[in-house]
């Protein structure tokens, strides 16, 4: 598959960066482009930020996941805590991240 150039990578691991994961977020939305989000390793504990669920909204559940076991490390439950604005099939693995080097044409780690 050819990367798409008008879909955005977000690759998260820090959690000091939800600000910023917003910020591109909204602005590549409103250029036309499609933010593709995964939140890995210490990042995970932005899911519990107010700012979460909406960041969730705009992308969509195929556009955005957690690393199911970064959560668990981090001591949460990836079956019965699963996140505001999430579904268990947002729960995933490190298969996305490949995923979303694969398909996005432009890529940020955070």
């Amino acid at each position: 598959m050819a990367a798409d150039p008008n879909k955005l990578a977000i690759f998260v691991t820090s959690p000091q960066n939800m600000t910023h994961v917003v910020g591109i977020a909204e602005a590549a939305d409103k250029a036309g482009k499609k933010p593709m989000i995964f939140f890995t390793y210490k990042s995970i504990h932005l899911t519990k930020d107010p700012r979460f669920k909406g960041l969730a909204e705009l992308c969509g559940e195929e556009n955005l996941a957690i690393c199911a076991d970064s959560y668990t490390c981090e001591g949460y439950d990836s079956e019965m805590d699963i996140p505001a604005g999430l579904t268990a099939k947002q729960m995933r693995t490190q298969a996305f991240h490949g995923a979303l080097l694969d398909e996005c044409g432009k890529y940020i780690v955070l």
